[in-house]
């Protein structure tokens, strides 16, 4: 399949549109109304979205080797950047693990108690083909998770339509000025019309990104992925296998208190899907197994080889899934059961002294068992996505462990650790309703009302030892975690239309989700800064006498966002994107930490049969809304432009060149994250900056 024509199937641009498209196996992709679609590269033409008028939103201009700065330009997203690889979606307030990410429709294990290597650290852009949104709220077959999930789909090589072998490749290659980087990579393989067999490969570097003050330290980057896959199909079944290695070199993430040295990463999968009648049946099984090291000596001054200190995480999960899909009244009734057993650990060391080691994270079980039922079709005149979920969660961790070099007070609280009860059981129940009507040929009405919860992660519940290790926070504090947390639960709702006529869109959403037993960390004791008790004493060892702990506390959520569009001459559009969320506390008055500033993305694009130019701006707005709890700064506003040249030079190959950053602004981006590294070119403390001025490159092909 050409570019040209799987973008004609699918969803296209930074500033996407929902649109029909085609999914995998040529299932439909999800309703527009409840999702949003984005095409990684390539362009698209004349695309009906409810209705006949023709919209052409513009290509995304990627930029660096993060999938998550991609999805970032959604209405209501925002990029959490905590280095090249590193990156999270913040969602209308949410990020980290309330936000559930899959690949190719599978859940992702992160090895890293930091999320050095959250989930979509695991979709190189060379390797990602189009990335799917859920609007607002993840419907319950995704999974459990607060907010709206999302999925990452590879690129791969389909079945033909004959019995003689095609051959095809989908491929990608990128270079940009402002970090020396490259990435390459992309699928080929050949398949005839019941077999197929791929192989995937992607190449990513980078140094440190440059700024107009200097370079933003330990900004560099290494990844290499290589995997193989294949299929084959009869009448009405198909049986899949895939693999893939991910190979994370050396690589800096200035924000948090260590980097990455390696992440090695195994994913095997397989899958099978079939129809028995009117009965649809997909299933699946899936292993991973994360190693990973991270450390704070070999890419960032340390002259004290006493506080030398590398962490080896490793994590370790198996899945398994059933869906059985029915027609039952007007629509179709979905059922589904899932399992996933995940095994993590964490070990610091100090490379200089094997008598040095500490157990943060000792042997921790998380098994999750689930079932859900959700059922798609029309009631009363409207169309319905309703669905009701429950998920068992069995957790366990083993005994702390520490070398003779720890001193006194780790000691004491590893003992109380290991005297606690580290065995806990929980069972939450979701439901979620999409609700949409199109009223006539240029009006949908949507409302999302939900209730979706989240158990506390490994690190919130299980770490016992004042550490940074916060699953991605980068605040600069020491947490502990709590064994006795509750799980979180989301309270939703959420109205919007989508809206177009005459060459003119306008897709608002505003939302509330209100949250109870929200899990935030806060001073461990009544008194913070004075040091009365072991583990205010060993944080304060550390370099942080005020150490959190995490809590459960109640929390909620609104805003409104949008997206919106304009062709006001033949070969003129203007296309944008606006996003203004808050995050606030409901037990105390204070902010929540890291949320992201109110921010418009305004593009004006001259489009010609063979090429288009796009003129680019992006409007951030100050934020003053920040948390005195984790000692969040304020930031200012910004303004930065760019422009970009999109050639089709053929159907299959697309060019594109682009500056960013055209007048080289330093600006600070508020969920950037702390300067942690000394000696460099951003002080210690200080908000990391953005990119400065630079040109970037990409070609984009298929054969």
């Amino acid at each position: 399949m050409t570019l040209k024509t799987r973008l004609l199937a699918g969803a296209a641009g930074a500033l996407a549109l929902t649109a029909p498209a085609m999914a995998e196996h040529g299932q439909p992709a999800p309703q527009p109304a409840t999702h949003d679609v984005i095409v990684v590269t390539g362009y698209r033409l004349n695309i009906d979205i409810h209705t006949e008028t023709e919209i052409s939103p513009e290509q995304a201009p990627v930029l660096g080797p993060d999938a998550a700065g991609l999805v970032a330009r959604l209405p209501g997203a925002a990029l959490i950047d905590n280095g090249a690889v590193s990156g999270q979606v913040q969602y209308r307030g949410l990020f980290g693990p309330r936000a559930p990410v899959t690949i190719n429709g599978a859940s992702v294990l992160s090895g890293g108690p930091n999320l050095m290597d959250p989930p979509l650290h695991y979709a190189p852009m060379p390797l990602v083909e189009r990335i799917e949104v859920d609007r607002g709220v993840a419907p319950v077959s995704r999974g459990p998770g607060l907010g709206g999930g999302m999925n990452a789909i590879l690129k791969s090589v389909d079945f033909a339509s004959g019995d003689e072998i095609a051959w095809s490749a989908d491929t990608m290659a990128s270079v940009r000025s402002v970090d020396g980087s490259y990435a390459v990579g992309g699928v080929a393989g050949g398949a005839d019309d019941r077999h197929r067999m791929e192989a995937l490969f992607s190449r990513e570097e980078g140094g440190d990104i440059a700024f107009a003050g200097g370079d933003i330290p330990n900004s560099h980057h290494e990844r290499t992925v290589h995997g193989v896959g294949g299929g084959i199909r009869g009448g009405d079944h198909e049986v899949a296998l895939s693999y893939r290695r991910v190979d994370t070199g050396p690589t800096g993430t200035a924000p948090l208190a260590m980097d990455i040295r390696f992440v090695e990463t195994d994913i095997a999968r397989a899958t099978y899907e079939g129809t028995f009648g009117e009965i649809l049946v997909d299933a699946s099984i899936g292993w991973s197994d994360v190693d990973h090291g991270m450390d704070n000596f070999t890419q960032r001054p340390n002259a004290n080889p006493m506080m030398y200190r590398f962490t080896r995480a490793t994590a370790a999960a198996v899945t398994a899934a059933i869906d059985i899909s029915v027609p039952l009244f007007l629509g179709d009734l979905e059922f589904g059961l899932d399992r996933e057993e995940a095994d993590r650990a964490a070990r610091i060391t100090n490379p200089d002294n094997p008598l040095f080691f500490v157990d943060t994270l000792p042997d921790i079980e998380i098994d999750r068992t689930g079932v859900f039922a959700e059922w798609t079709g029309e009631v009363a005149g409207l169309e319905a996505e309703l669905g009701v979920r429950a998920d068992r969660f069995e957790e366990t961790a083993g005994e702390a462990g520490l070398g003779p070099a720890l001193p006194t007070g780790p000691r004491m609280l590893a003992m109380a650790y290991n005297m606690a009860d580290r065995d806990r059981d929980e069972t939450t129940l979701d439901a979620v309703a999409r609700i949409w009507r199109e009223a006539d040929g240029a009006m949908t009405w949507r409302l999302t009302l939900a209730r979706k919860t989240r158990v506390p992660n490994h690190v919130e519940r299980f770490a016992w030892l004042p550490t940074a290790m916060s699953a991605g926070l980068a605040d600069g504090n020491t947490y502990v975690g709590d064994l006795d947390l509750d799980p979180e639960a989301a309270w939703s709702v959420e109205a919007g239309f989508d809206w177009r006529s005459d060459g003119v869109y306008l897709r608002p959403t505003a939302y509330y989700r209100r949250v109870d037993d929200f899990i935030q960390g806060v001073p461990f004791d009544a008194t913070p800064g004075v040091i009365d008790s072991p583990t205010e004493m060993v944080s304060a060892m550390n370099g942080d006498p005020t150490p959190l702990r995490f809590a459960n506390v109640d929390a909620e959520f609104y805003g409104l966002d949008a997206d919106f569009g304009w062709r006001f001459a033949t070969d003129w559009r203007i296309d944008g994107v606006a996003s203004v969320v808050r995050g606030k506390r409901r037990d105390i008055d204070d902010d929540l930490y890291r949320i992201a500033p109110p921010r418009l993305l305004l593009d004006v694009t001259w489009e010609q049969p063979d090429y288009a130019l796009t003129f680019e701006s992006q409007l951030v707005a100050e934020q003053d809304k920040v948390s005195r709890t984790n000692d969040e700064q304020e930031t200012p506003g910004y303004a930065i432009f760019g422009a970009r040249l999109d050639w089709y030079a053929r159907d299959t190959v697309i060019v594109t060149l682009g500056v960013e950053n055209l007048l080289d602004h330093t600006y600070e981006r508020h969920l950037a994250g702390y300067n942690r590294v000394a000696g460099a070119d951003v002080a210690l403390g200080e908000r990391l900056p953005g990119a400065g001025r630079g040109l970037y490159a990409r070609v984009s092909a298929a054969f």
